[in-house]
């Protein structure tokens, strides 16, 4: 079977580069948005030409031309949404509705995969403010699409380890803590931790499963379902140093988030549901999903005392 012509919009973005390179690595002729706003950002005008010189091809399109989405959608097969939605770019996730609107008018997609790779928003309906807008968003998004019966996979890829793993889950530093480690509650609330290119590899290889059509994709394997402390304890044993604990109440870890600006009570409030409710883990996944190692065994997932090791 041929492999379908994928289209990344926010391919600049943390996830979306990765997204990128998995597409071209897999073999599917990819398609990159370029937005005229892009070429204002010499990085982000570097990194697509980048993309062009692996072998993606750029196609321009703007959210304020809606006919340039049309042609841009036309191209294609599939089209992957990355552009941030975390917290002061949330509008970026409303925006999706204008592309949802090319989808549907262009016709042809077989595939849509809108902007999401975190916590699941349709199990988030009790999640604290101001957080929970970007729930609320990526489930306007989601009615949207299915709405519009267009032919959908969700991805909800867990905690990224770039801002969960090198830090232990400390806020304010993306590298190990020296001494002295905080501990969310007892620190035994599982969540699951993934390699940012895992997360790609998984997402490319949904893209022409029909089992993955219509549902949600978990990424949830086995090894890297740890808890903080088990985290922990990787890296005492990997740098050979034991660390105080210092234990974090959920009361006063609520009680921290007064103070905060509008993006830091976003962040923290996605950060206490998953550390402390454990929102990654504590449900089983039913009909309308998947679990990525499962679906896709022949991936070799990169393990958590593999990402901690680069720290050493």
């Amino acid at each position: 079977m041929a492999k379908s012509k994928v289209l990344v919009v926010g391919a600049t973005g943390y996830i979306g580069k990765r997204i990128v390179k998995a597409s071209i690595d897999q073999g599917h002729i990819t398609y990159v948005l370029q937005r005229p706003e892009t070429g204002l950002d010499i990085d982000k005008l570097q990194l697509l030409l980048s993309f062009k010189k692996q072998g993606a091809r750029l196609v321009e399109g703007s959210f304020s031309d809606q006919q340039s989405l049309v042609e841009a959608v036309k191209k294609v097969d599939v089209v992957i949404c990355t552009m941030s939605g975390v917290h002061f770019k949330s509008h970026n996730i409303l925006m999706q509705l204008k592309l949802v609107d090319a989808i549907k008018e262009a016709g042809n997609v077989k595939r849509f995969l809108p902007s999401e790779f975190g916590m699941d928003p349709a199990r988030m309906e009790h999640a604290l403010a101001p957080g929970r807008e970007t729930f609320d968003q990526k489930m306007i998004v989601r009615k949207a699409i299915e709405d519009a019966k267009i032919p959908f996979t969700y991805v909800s890829a867990s905690c990224f380890a770039g801002y969960f793993v090198g830090n232990l889950s400390q806020l304010e530093t993306l590298t190990p803590p020296k001494d002295k480690v905080c501990l969310y509650g007892d620190g035994n609330v599982k969540a699951v931790y993934m390699d940012e290119d895992d997360i790609a590899t998984y997402t490319i290889k949904a893209i022409d499963d029909p089992r993955a059509l219509n549902k949600t994709l978990y990424l949830r394997p086995p090894e890297n379902i740890l808890s903080q402390r088990q985290l922990v304890e990787i890296w005492e044993k990997l740098s050979g140093k034991k660390l105080e604990k210092i234990i974090i109440s959920g009361e006063d870890f609520l009680a921290s988030m007064k103070d905060k600006d509008y993006a830091a009570k976003a962040g923290m409030g996605h950060f206490y549901h998953i550390c402390y409710e454990g929102s990654l883990t504590n449900f089983e996944i039913g009909e309308d999903g998947e679990e990525a190692s499962n679906l896709y065994p022949e991936v070799k997932y990169t393990r958590m005392d593999e990402y901690l090791n680069i720290f050493v």
